[in-house]
Parts: structure tokens; sequence; C-alpha cells
């Protein structure tokens, strides 16, 4: 498990894709109980480990998640997410480049549970909830291109459903509309940035994850740095 920070009252690990945040219908382990396991070996704490689930991504997604350790962080983190203190950015591979290179897109989304699947639209209907985000285009390789996501509103599967509404579906995401699937079944969407005041010592938290390193069209499209 890769731990990006940890303290006595939130812990931030890097998620592999494929892996679920908190239990569901499928019965398989979530991401949860392995944090558990590890903070119990780790501190060689005896009883149960108390650990908050905070927020989630999907799971053919990779990237940021945070925990909250004690019910104090929880708590105050939950307030943060609805009260939108929490900045997160996302990083994600299209082969189709957007008409412009940097936009604000705005959609109102529809979620039908019985496919789960959400639905973009532009104009307001029953049911639907506005879905906004920000984009721009920081990378390119030969056959995909690279854009940084940053959310203003937390809907289900946004980032995926409104990049496909505007003809630029993610790397391997057959639900949205991309032609071919990763062979590990993952999506190239990676939570990448997360920025936030610490619930209880106020620090400033910045954290960021790598990019996927056993990918080449992750290592062909990233920002190239100067030596």
């Amino acid at each position: 498990m890769n731990v990006l920070y940890c303290d006595n009252h939130i812990i931030i690990v890097n998620k592999q894709p494929g892996e679920i945040v908190q239990g569901d219908k499928t019965g398989d382990e979530p991401l949860s109980e392995e944090v558990k396991r590890w903070i119990k070996a780790k501190y060689n704490k005896p009883g149960n480990v108390f650990l908050g689930v905070v927020h989630r991504i999907d799971r053919p997604v990779g990237g940021i998640v945070v925990f909250a350790r004690t019910s104090k962080a929880l708590t105050r983190l939950n307030e943060m997410f609805r009260n939108g203190q929490v900045h997160k950015k996302y990083w994600a591979l299209t082969r189709n480049l957007p008409a412009e290179p940097a936009a604000e897109l705005c959609h109102y989304i529809s979620t039908v549970e019985r496919n789960n699947k959400s639905y973009a639209s532009l104009t307001p209907k029953a049911g639907a909830k506005e879905a906004r985000l920000r984009y721009c285009v920081i990378g390119h390789s030969d056959r995909f291109h690279l854009l940084e996501v940053t959310l203003l509103t937390g809907r289900k599967h946004q980032i995926r459903v409104q990049l496909s509404a505007i003809g630029c579906p993610i790397k391997g995401d057959l639900k949205y509309g991309d032609k071919r699937s990763n062979p590990d079944g993952s999506i190239s969407l990676l939570a990448h940035e997360i920025e936030f005041e610490h619930p209880v010592s106020h620090e400033h938290i910045h954290i960021t994850a790598p990019i996927p390193e056993n990918d080449p069209s992750w290592q062909a499209a990233a920002p190239k740095t100067d030596e």
C-alpha cells in the first residue's frame, strides 16, 4: 500500500485502479480494510482501528484517497468536502483533443442506478444536478492528450461523463464511449492532487500522486520537467 501522508488524525493513500474504497455489494475487500490493517501493524494498535471514509473515487480510477483516523477529523473533513474547502485535481488521458485548450464545462447530470451510468445534458432536466469543472490540456503524446481537470462540483462519474459529452471520452472508459479497454480494466483517470487545511492542526496539506509507472501512455503524455 502506498501511503502518501499519515498523522494522528488523517491518512492519505494512493489507491490502485480496481480497488474499491468502501465495501459494496460485490463483497470484495475494500481499501479501507487494507488501510486499517496497515495502521494496526504500523502503530501496534490493540483492538479495532477507527477509520472514517471521507470520500470515494470510482473503482477503475487510481490516485489520492483521504481517510480520517479520528471522529473529530471525520466530522470536520465531511463538512469541508460539503463546503468545497477541499480542492482536487485529476489527470485524464483522452484519444481526442478538445476543441478548446482550456474551458469550463457546465452540464446537468442525471444518474440511472439500474445500469450505474450518468447522463449529461446542456439544459436542466427533472432530477438532474448541475455539474461544473474546468480543464486544460497540459501534455501530448503521439496518440493521447493529457488534461488536468479541476472539479467545481462533485457528481457521480462527473469527469467521465462531461469529457465524453464534449467528444473526449477517457482512455479505456468503455462505459462512456472509448473504443478500447485498458489491459488491466482501469480507465486512464488519476486523482492526482489534493489541497486543504488540516482539519485539526490547520496546517496546509498539499499532496500529489505519481502517474502510473507501468503504463507507457501516461509516461509519454506527461508534461516534461526541466532538467
